[in-house]
């Protein structure tokens, strides 16, 4: 079994065996309303992150990791999102250290490159992570508008987790999938998640 690296979810940690194997690219899919962020806030505690974000500023990114409750680490935030994220957000991942994380939040910005430009950054972060042993995280959004590049993006990851978020009367739903896991073996069904203050486990029982 390839070496694992804990994403610092417990639940998802239990359902994958120990975690992600190292070098792994990872998709978050997510509704943009959703409390996807969650994810990355706690990923951060598990090892040293470079945390780069297209849509928020800086300042509001350390803000939400200040004022969350959930177990966060002390990463390195870049805001890339002003002018050419792509090139941007290139020179910096070259830099990442041996085993580090790499959150992109969110990657919608840069897969509205022109496609080749985009498939060469997917092939850099990839090699890199091979590399290094790390773990790269991008967060990419599925509202209304879902570039066309997500299809290149989910091929070229190595695990996709969808989450999907939904309103039932007065209760609200998240499931996560993990329709693609290479490397290992993918959960065969979907966890069902509070999003609150943490990534916990929901074991209320739905109602039909």
């Amino acid at each position: 079994m390839p070496n694992r690296l804990p994403t610092g979810i417990t639940v998802l940690d239990r359902q994958l065996d120990g975690g992600v194997p190292a070098g792994s690219i990872v998709l978050l899919n997510a509704d943009p309303a959703s409390q996807s962020e969650l994810f990355l806030y706690e990923l951060s505690a598990a090892r040293g992150t470079l945390y780069l974000t297209t849509v928020r500023s800086e300042h509001a990114v350390r803000d939400a990791l200040d004022r969350t409750t959930a177990r966060t680490g002390k990463p390195t935030i870049r805001d890339i999102g002003a002018d050419a994220p792509l090139d941007h957000a290139n020179r910096l991942v070259g830099a990442l250290p041996e085993e580090s994380n790499l959150i992109i939040d969110t990657l919608d910005p840069l897969e509205s490159s022109d496609s080749a430009r985009y498939r060469n950054f997917l092939n850099s972060v990839q090699t890199h992570m091979a590399n290094t042993g790390g773990l790269a995280v991008l967060h990419g959004l599925t509202g209304r508008s879902v570039s066309e590049n997500r299809d290149m993006t989910e091929h070229m990851a190595d695990v996709v987790f969808d989450l999907e978020t939904e309103v039932r009367g007065s209760e609200i739903v998240n499931r996560l999938a993990v329709p693609k896991f290479r490397g290992g073996r993918a959960p065969g069904e979907t966890i069902k998640l509070k999003l609150e203050e943490t990534v916990a486990v929901d074991t209320s029982r739905d109602i039909a």
